[in-house]
């Protein structure tokens, strides 16, 4: 049988009753036999998320929650099905699927608690109605069609909950015996299952990933990305209007721009293929839909100028603690206690940059004050002062051995400098191809604008 493509249509491919039927129309561009990857309808995760914390002490919130997201979904079958009795077949699984979920939110609130693999059972559910609802859809349209969820094409994760790994070993054993011959196969993702057949997810925006996943262990010939957007560009269009596409990534490249807040790709995407060199392509949903059009690939090859920048990117998610005291970044056992500290209070550390006298700490804006609070209670010897670092920006410039020319990092950080914007932190070698650093939330455009007049425009000014 010919190779596969992996599609993955996410949350932006879900945001109205119409999402389905672009859907479809997308997957008729394609002669080749598609594994589809779906994530759940646009907010129903969060939506979810919410409510199973409300519910815990609101048995009533129940049938709110359960009657709101069946009400979204028998829009999206109305408009996408137009055959009686395949509505009412859809509408009948679609409560079988509701009503599990509604025993497990009812078990929530009995027992006032929310164990951690309820939870990731309950929010796999936003991804499991989407992939019943376009399977159905799909073969009301005459495809050669099943769905497949995790458990039974056996994408096996670690075990761990909430964000778990795959085990591409086990998972490259079971996939290929598990497909059969059906042209199409619509898998929800955003979770796996363990060893123990345990549902456990993979992270937040992590869809991407397990659609990666399934292409690595099904030999896929590419895995098809589709969004709302054009695709990688320079920068962000809405504060860089001169932004341009960017046709070709690396892995690396891709990964980093992901890490560092281009909302494309879950920065995990790229892991899984690296090795097989399965190509990533980007393509627009709100595009051109009567051909199959790549706006961005990601694979091994290497551009023709591999020494330039690829994109400017940023994040607002982004907060330091910074630790200071004689001696912290060289005393033993000091940055383990601290790390060790944050992980029990489930608290993510994004990165860690130390010297001598001070260790920075880079987390998620969310976690700044827990964090905070986490160390206190720790009483580190050596430490003299914790100080919270917020209303900042993490500022990334990405491209392939971007540092190996030394004048790059003047015509980053001189331009800047010479109209003031301060940068408490800066890094030009924690990779060869990215250099980032800090600004106040208040200097983070003006210093986008220059970076990107700088690297990518034209006149190659500097300020």
């Amino acid at each position: 049988m010919e190779k596969r493509i992996v599609c993955k249509f996410g949350g932006s491919n879900f945001k109205s009753r119409e999402s389905v039927r672009a859907i479809v129309e997308a997957v008729e561009l394609y002669d080749q036999p598609l594994i589809l990857v779906v994530s759940a309808f646009y907010g129903i995760t969060n939506y979810l998320t919410e409510g199973i914390e409300t519910v815990q002490h609101s048995e009533s919130h129940v049938e709110e929650l359960i009657g709101t997201i069946k009400e979204k979904k028998m829009e999206s079958i109305d408009f996408s099905i137009e055959e009686e009795s395949c509505r009412r077949e859809t509408y009948a699984l679609v409560d079988q699927r509701l009503d599990e979920l509604k025993r497990y939110l009812l078990g929530v609130h009995y027992i006032g608690e929310l164990p951690h693999s309820v939870k990731d059972k309950i929010l796999s559910y936003g991804e499991r109605l989407s992939s019943l609802i376009l399977t159905k859809t799909l073969e009301a349209r005459g495809f050669d069609v099943e769905e497949a969820l995790p458990e039974d094409l056996g994408l096996i994760t670690d075990g761990e909950y909430s964000s778990a790994s795959v085990d591409f070993k086990e998972s490259e054993k079971r996939i290929p015996r598990n497909l059969g011959d059906r042209r199409i196969y619509v898998v929800p993702g955003f979770y796996g299952i363990s060893p123990e057949g345990q549902i456990t997810l993979l992270g937040r925006g992590g869809s991407d990933y397990s659609a990666a996943a399934i292409a690595r262990a099904a030999g896929a010939s590419s895995l098809d990305i589709w969004k709302d957007v054009d695709g990688y560009m320079t920068a962000n269009p809405k504060i860089i209007p001169q932004a341009r596409p960017v046709p070709a990534l690396s892995y690396r490249e891709a990964a980093e721009l992901s890490y560092f807040g281009a909302n494309i790709l879950h920065p995990r995407t790229v892991e899984p293929l690296l090795d097989r060199n399965i190509p990533i392509r980007i393509l627009n949903i709100e595009g051109d839909r009567t051909r199959l059009l790549p706006l961005t690939i990601i694979d091994d090859s290497s551009p023709e100028d591999n020494h330039s920048a690829r994109s400017v990117t940023y994040s607002d998610d982004i907060a330091i603690l910074r630790i200071t005291g004689p001696g912290v970044g060289i005393k033993g056992g000091i940055l383990g206690r601290i790390t060790t500290g944050l992980d029990d209070r489930d608290i993510n550390i994004k990165s860690v940059v130390t010297s001598q006298t001070s260790i920075n700490v880079y987390l998620s804006s969310a976690d700044l004050a827990p964090s905070v609070r986490a160390l206190e209670e720790l009483n580190l010897p050596t430490v003299t002062r914790l100080t919270p670092m917020d209303s900042i920006s993490i500022i990334a410039l990405v491209g392939e051995n971007l540092l190996d020319h030394p004048e790059q990092a003047g015509r980053i950080v001189a331009p800047l400098v010479r109209v003031g914007i301060k940068m408490p932190i800066v890094s030009l070698g924690a990779s060869e191809g990215t250099a980032y650093f800090v600004v106040s939330h208040k200097d983070r455009d003006r210093a986008l604008q220059i970076i990107h007049r700088n690297f990518f425009e034209e006149q190659g000014q500097s300020s």
